[in-house]
């Protein structure tokens, strides 16, 4: 055949029938999660929930809820971080538009459109969405809601740490340096005097005296790897049978864990008695355990946890003897807690919540690309969380009617049996070798569906 130039420049066609728009055969993965979606009701019933936000004449047509949600989800499905890379991604890829709605004559929702929706669209709504995949959940199996386990992880925020400044006088990093430099007696001080007067001092990133003008929400904290950032705390609630999560909420990463619990259990508790509510079959009474680390662990935690008839398994750091004169409410729950750790139910499941807890953690901010936050404020970015961990739940869904729960984790797979299926044929070309049989290769004509009539094949045959 002869060789096709590529045009230097490419005039465009004024008129362009619709069937010779090029058409995608659609990804697998969205194709089953939009049949999941709409067997379940997923745009009728956002739409009924968004109908308050919006004028029901004046302005122009908004972007379907559906659409909103359904793209905050590709954040998680595709690990993208920014709004922005969701709005490229859904722009460029034919499979995200047919699981979008779009057709190429349409253009897709940009990053200032997810924006704005978001700014619309309350917290309380995004709650809700993320309590209706609950009982989705629910209804396919795979939420039991009796065990919780609860952990915490540092999200970086989209705050520099120079641009911090001081909460009572508004002073910059380096203007705060300077005027103790002077004050020491430095009348000009060069770079090297002000690294020299900070490495001195004492308590220099203390969030009682530093804030982040443009993030106010932003704390001083210790990221996972160590290095120092602003950051967010986000806490997940996950049921333990299903590796479901059941409460998302996020918190200043200066809070301690045994100030943080009781919020996100309780949150857990409400989404799980909202999904009960609804009729879901196979959830009990609700929580009855909670699992954590020995970072959650005080006397008043398990006294309050105690009270309210949860019972903990919350490991026990080293702490001497203890003193209980005046705390008999304290002693009883602490010893208690200890007694259960110790048992095998206990030991069961601390390392479960060891291994499912951290699980949601990596593919919500590792592999899902949260673990850097563009969104200033607390409820802003839990706004995109609920959403985002919304598809790590519909991925327990996708992963027993596909195998993978998301669109990498089914091409894995596809690539893995690929390498199977050519392990296995070359183990048993082998064995023939081996054997002193053989195996030739026949060339027969393939007629059928080829553009010439001498097209050819080749067909293993056995020549033993």
């Amino acid at each position: 055949m002869s060789m096709h130039r590529r045009a230097m420049q490419d005039q465009k066609e004024l008129w362009v029938a619709a069937h010779k728009l090029a058409a995608s055969p659609g990804h697998p993965f969205y194709r089953k999660l939009n049949q999941v979606l709409a067997h379940e009701g997923f745009d009728r019933f956002v739409e009924d929930l968004c109908e308050p936000f919006y004028a029901e004449k004046l302005g122009r047509p908004s972007v379907p809820p559906g659409v909103y949600f359904r793209m905050l989800m590709v954040g998680y499905f595709d690990g993208i971080d920014s709004e922005r890379g969701i709005d490229w991604r859904c722009a460029d890829s034919l499979a995200l538009r047919e699981f979008l709605g779009y057709s190429l004559k349409e253009s897709t929702p940009d990053h200032s459109t997810l924006s704005r929706t978001r700014e619309r669209i309350d917290l309380e709504t995004h709650q809700a969405v993320f309590t209706w995949v609950l009982g989705v959940l629910a209804e396919r199996g795979h939420l039991r809601g009796r065990s919780i386990g609860v952990d915490a992880t540092t999200l970086e925020a989209s705050a520099a740490m120079r641009s911090i400044v001081r909460r009572d006088g508004g002073e910059s990093y380096g203007e705060f340096l300077t005027a103790l430099s002077k004050a020491s007696g430095v009348a000009t001080p060069s770079r090297a005097d002000l690294r020299r007067i900070d490495r001195e001092r004492k308590g220099k990133g203390s969030n009682d005296d530093w804030k982040h003008p443009h993030d106010p929400d932003a704390r001083i904290g210790k990221m996972k790897t160590g290095a120092t950032h602003m950051a967010h705390k986000a806490e997940h609630a996950v049921d333990l049978d299903t590796s479901a999560v059941v409460a998302v909420t996020v918190q200043g990463a200066d809070e301690g864990d045994t100030g943080t619990v009781y919020e996100t259990v309780a949150e857990a508790a409400q989404n799980l008695r909202e999904v009960r509510e609804r009729g879901a079959a196979g959830l009990g009474k609700g929580v009855r355990e909670v699992v954590a680390d020995k970072g959650y662990h005080s006397n008043g935690v398990l006294r309050d946890m105690a009270e309210i008839g949860l019972r903990t398994y919350v490991s026990e750091p080293r702490r001497g003897r203890r003193r209980w004169r005046g705390k008999e409410a304290e002693r009883e729950a602490v010893y208690g807690n200890r007694r259960r750790v110790r048992g095998e139910r206990g030991k069961g499941l601390l390392r479960r919540r060891a291994e499912v807890v951290e699980r949601t953690f990596a593919h919500s901010y590792g592999t899902g690309g949260m673990r850097r936050t563009h969104l200033r404020g607390r409820e802003k970015i839990l706004k995109r969380l609920l959403i985002h961990v919304s598809g790590l739940n519909l991925g327990l869904v996708m992963r027993g009617l596909v195998g993978a729960g998301t669109p990498r984790g089914l091409g894995a797979i596809s690539r893995a049996l690929g390498a199977a299926a050519v392990g296995a044929f070359r183990h048993i070309l082998g064995h023939f070798r081996r054997s002193g049989a053989g195996l030739r290769l026949v060339r027969r004509p393939y007629i059928r569906n080829t553009p010439t009539p001498t097209a050819h094949h080749l067909t293993i045959a056995y020549a033993g």
